[in-house]
């Protein structure tokens, strides 16, 4: 796992009538501070990414359908530098990832419907604390096809 990236499992609460699916409190350990919730939409195939934030904390979950989210660790002195680390998002494996800032991630729509991604952001939207970066390019030694095990 890259250094500073927290995974924690969600709580869904489902009865006859729908469910309830938990995502972040202000007084969960790994909740810094909040700026903004946004919700990403990714259709099956599509990539976002690559992208990185300078201060930004993000907190992402997938409460409707499946995504390969992608994290690259370049941080110089980082102990997880130069590592990837793939993880499943949906409801099946619903969780909440905490990425702190200077790690770059992206992700990939998985499955035949479009994914729903909520980002719980640390800081409002700022365009001058982000950089972004072509999902094929050879810096981040990443390849998004499927991988057939």
């Amino acid at each position: 796992m890259i250094d500073g990236v927290i995974v924690t499992p969600l709580k869904q609460i489902v009865d006859e009538r729908g469910k309830v699916m938990h995502m972040l409190r202000c007084d969960a350990a790994h909740f810094s501070s909040f700026g903004e919730v946004y919700f990403s939409s990714v259709n099956p195939g599509a990539i976002k990414g690559w992208h990185i934030h300078h201060r930004m904390v993000l907190n992402y979950a997938v409460p409707h359908g499946l995504i390969k989210f992608v994290l690259y660790d370049d941080r110089s002195g980082s102990r997880t530098q130069g590592m990837i680390q793939e993880i499943f998002l949906g409801p099946e494996n619903y969780c909440l990832v905490t990425v702190p800032p200077m790690v770059w991630n992206g992700f990939k729509g998985i499955g035949t419907e479009a994914a729903l991604v909520v980002n719980c952001a640390s800081i409002p939207h700022d365009p001058h604390e982000i950089q972004r970066k072509d999902p094929f390019d050879s810096s981040i030694p990443y390849d998004w096809a499927i991988k057939h095990r």
